[in-house]
């Protein structure tokens, strides 16, 4: 029977805490590298009696457990991280980090809204002694982004949800998205492309890593400092499939791990190139 253990330890309070990264490409590093433990957590499983342990270290005191002493733990996260509100996306767990590591906002659709964006002022304003870093992680099988492509290829569908208010305002800023994922793929494939067996699910996972570019692109450009030692802005697509995180890059073949959004519209269009052009949307296109 394989086993895998996940521990999150904490120790005494003299014990030393794991470190914060001291700038935002430390950070950057972190996450990825964190991500990358979690994605491998089975590859060493190699016989059914195999057995694999992650040990995630806490500090006491952002756990409120030292002794003596009455404060409230402080907030001292190095990352904030918008993502989706799926259950299946464990955002502390796939970046091996624990309390207190990360200022995390779930929504459905990983949009940016009102309350998301105030949410992210917040953390940039109080926050900013330790936050290094912000994050918008969409995910596979999105089921927020795959309504919104199921309206668009149906879009009688969109009848339906008359006095679903709320639930229409989430689709209709992901149609947006949906309509341009459309329009690139048919550029790419040709005008006959909705007719092949894989252009729906082409479409959906096309749509979520576009939608995660382009909230990235719209924070780096309301909160991005601008220079390399100041806060940044990443994006990326959780694969629950592989328990990886994805993101296509312009004019490189690297595509696991964060990455940064695109730096303006030009560069948009070449990323939108990059993801039809990668090997995950090209196999699902041509299933």
């Amino acid at each position: 029977m394989k086993t895998v253990d996940i521990t999150y330890r904490y120790g005494e309070q003299d014990a030393p805490s794991r470190p914060r990264p001291p700038d935002s490409s430390a950070a950057h590093l972190r996450l990825n590298d964190g991500n990358r433990a979690f994605a491998a957590l089975l590859e060493g499983l190699t016989d059914e009696s195999g057995r694999a342990q992650k040990i995630v270290s806490v500090d006491a005191r952002d756990l409120g457990l030292s002794a003596g002493d009455p404060a409230l733990p402080k907030q001292r996260p190095f990352a904030a991280i918008l993502g989706c509100s799926d259950a299946r996306v464990p955002i502390e767990l796939i970046f091996n980090e624990g309390p207190n590591d990360l200022f995390v906002i779930r929504v459905a659709g990983n949009g940016l809204g009102t309350e998301v964006l105030g949410s992210l002022k917040y953390a940039v304003d109080h926050l900013s002694g330790s936050l290094k870093l912000i994050v918008v992680l969409g995910h596979s099988g999105c089921g927020a982004l795959t309504a919104a492509v199921d309206v668009f290829l149906n879009p009688e569908n969109y009848l339906l949800l008359t006095t679903m208010h709320s639930l229409r305002n989430i689709l209709d800023g992901l149609l947006v998205v949906v309509q341009a994922s459309a329009k690139k793929i048919q550029e790419a494939f040709g005008p006959d492309v909705s007719r092949r067996s894989g252009y729906r699910q082409t479409l959906i996972e096309a749509s979520i890593v576009t939608n995660a570019a382009l909230a990235a692109y719209s924070l780096q450009q309301e909160f991005g400092s601008g220079d390399s030692a100041g806060l940044q802005v990443v994006y990326g697509v959780y694969l629950l499939e592989t328990r990886q995180v994805w993101a296509p890059h312009v004019g490189g073949t690297k595509e696991i791990g964060l990455t940064a959004p695109p730096r303006d519209p030009t560069e948009f269009l070449e990323l939108s190139n990059a993801i039809l052009q990668s090997d995950r949307i090209a196999s699902l296109i041509h299933s």
